[in-house]
C-alpha cells in the first residue's frame, strides 16, 4: 500500500518523538519516499542527522536554509502538494491547538496548512493533559477538518503516571495508515481476470507461429488494477515482462488452449475480465516432433482455428463485466463494433495500426472505448501506464461500486 508514496512526516517537540527513528525505518522498509519537518524543540529529542540518514532526505526545520553560502527556502506550498499523506507524529497538546486554530508559526504548520493529501495525526502528552477538554476540543476539530486520528495507547508515560497519552507505536501508526487507504481503494473486493501478450503456436520444438505483442497494456491493466484494490489473476503468453506486485497472481502460458484454460479456472470468481492478449488466430494443425529440416524449396503447414478466449467465456457468463481489444487497420469503428456484438462483450478497446505510437511493441498507445449501448469515447495518444487508468476509470464508471 506504501508502495512510491510520498510521506511527509511531521516531528514535534515531545520524548515520544524518538519513534519516529524506527517509524521512518518502517516507512522506507514499505517503500515510500519520506521527507521530514521537524519543530524547533523536536531537534531536543532526536536528532536531525538520524533521520535524515533514515530517510535519505535532509530534514527541514525552518523556511530559510543555506547552502553552500547562498541561502534558499523550504517551499511548504510545494512540500503540501508533493506528498501523498502527511503523518504528524508525535503531535503534542501545542502542535494539536495550532492545528485547530489555524495558528501557523512554524514551517511544519505551514506545511500543514498547505497539504492537499490526507493528514494523519498521533497525539502524545502526559495523561492529564490528554484529558484536558481543550485537547478534547482540538482533536475532534481536526477529525471535524477530515484529519485522521490515530489513537494514543495507554501504559506507563514520561511522568511516571499510568494511562492514556502514549503515542501510538510506529507499527501501529504503520498498520493503521495501510488500513485506512486500503479502505478507501475504489477496487477493494474486486476480483479481476486479465489476459495479455501474445501466444506462441509450436510448428516444431524449435519453431512457432506468434506476433510482436510485449504484453505490455496488459502488465499494465493488471498493476493499475492491483493498486485499486482489485485482487488481479494475470495469465500471460510469452513475455520478457515481470510482475512483482503483492496483488497480482501472474500465471505463463504458451499456446491459446493453455490460456483458455487458465482464464477458465479463474472466470467464475471474476467481476471483470479483460482480454488484452493477442492471442493467435490458427495453430498447426500438426506439430512436428522433431526439427523440421530445410529439404524443399517451399514448406505447406495445415493451420486449424484456435478457441476464441473471450466468446468462449462470454458464452458462461454469469454477471462479470467483459472487455475485449481489437486492432484494426481499416474501418476501425466499424469493425470494433461488430466484435462487440459477436463475441457478447460488454465493452471493447479499439487500437488502430494506422495511428501512430499505437499497437504492439511501445511504450504509448492510442484508444478509442466502446460500450455495449454505442458510447464511444476515444482518447489521445498516452503511455500505456496512462492508458490503463483510464480503460479502468470508463469500466468503473459502468459498474459503479
Amino acid at each position: 500500500m506504501l508502495r512510491s508514496k510520498r510521506i511527509l512526516l511531521g516531528v514535534t517537540g515531545g520524548i515520544a518523538a524518538y519513534k519516529t527513528t524506527f517509524l521512518t525505518r518502517l516507512l522506507i522498509k514499505a517503500g515510500a519516499e519520506v521527507r521530514i519537518v521537524m519543530t524547533e524543540s523536536a531537534g531536543h529529542f532526536v536528532s536531525p542527522l538520524t533521520l535524515a540518514t533514515l530517510s535519505k532526505n535532509p530534514v527541514m526545520r525552518d523556511f530559510v536554509r543555506e547552502e553552500d553560502g547562498e541561502l534558499d527556502w523550504n517551499n511548504h506550498v510545494e512540500l503540501g502538494l508533493w506528498a501523498d499523506l502527511m503523518i504528524i507524529a508525535p503531535a503534542t497538546a501545542n502542535t494539536l491547538s495550532k492545528m485547530a486554530s489555524g495558528t501557523c508559526d512554524n514551517l511544519l504548520m505551514a506545511c500543514y496548512m498547505s497539504a492537499k493529501c490526507p493528514v494523519f495525526f498521533a497525539p502524545a502528552m502526559d495523561l492529564d493533559m490528554f484529558r484536558h477538554p481543550a485537547t478534547r476540543t482540538a482533536i475532534e476539530a481536526l477529525e471535524g477538518f477530515g484529519n485522521v486520528l490515530i489513537p494514543a495507547a495507554s501504559g506507563e508515560l514520561a511522568s511516571g503516571l499510568e494511562g492514556e497519552g502514549r503515542m501510538a507505536e510506529p507499527e501501529a501508526i504503520l498498520e493503521q495508515v495501510t488500513a485506512w487507504l486500503e479502505s478507501r481503494l475504489p477496487w477493494r473486493g474486486r476480483k479481476v481476470l486479465i489476459t495479455a501478450g501474445p501466444t506462441y503456436e509450436p510448428i516444431d520444438p524449435v519453431r512457432f507461429i506468434g506476433n510482436h505483442s510485449s504484453g505490455t497494456m496488459g502488465f499494465e491493466l493488471a498493476r493499475e488494477a492491483a493498486n485499486r484494490g482489485a485482487e488481479v489473476v494475470l495469465v500471460t503468453g510469452p513475455s520478457t515482462l515481470t510482475m512483482d506486485h503483492p496483488g497480482v497472481t501472474c500465471l505463463r502460458v504458451q499456446t491459446a488452449r493453455e490460456m483458455l484454460e487458465a482464464a477458465q479456472a479463474h472466470f467464475s470468481s471474476a467481476h471483470v475480465v479483460i482480454a488484452a492478449a493477442a492471442v493467435s488466430d490458427y495453430r498447426p494443425a500438426e506439430v512436428a516432433p522433431e526439427k523440421i529440416k530445410k529439404t524443399e524449396e517451399a514448406l505447406q503447414l495445415k493451420l486449424v482455428r484456435n478457441p476464441d478466449i473471450i466468446h468462449t467465456l462470454s458464452q458462461a457468463k454469469s454477471g462479470q463485466y467483459l472487455v475485449g481489444f481489437a486492432l484494426e487497420t481499416e474501418k476501425e469503428l466499424e469493425h470494433a463494433q461488430a466484435k462487440l456484438n459477436r463475441k457478447g462483450l460488454d465493452a471493447i478497446v479499439l487500437n488502430s495500426l494506422r495511428d501512430p505510437g499505437a499497437g504492439f511493441g511501445g511504450q504509448t498507445n492510442k484508444i478509442t472505448f466502446i460500450d455495449k449501448n454505442s458510447e464511444i469515447k476515444p482518447f489521445p495518444l498516452k503511455s500505456k501506464a496512462e492508458t490503463a487508468c483510464d480503460i479502468l476509470d470508463e469500466i468503473h464508471l459502468r459498474i459503479g461500486h
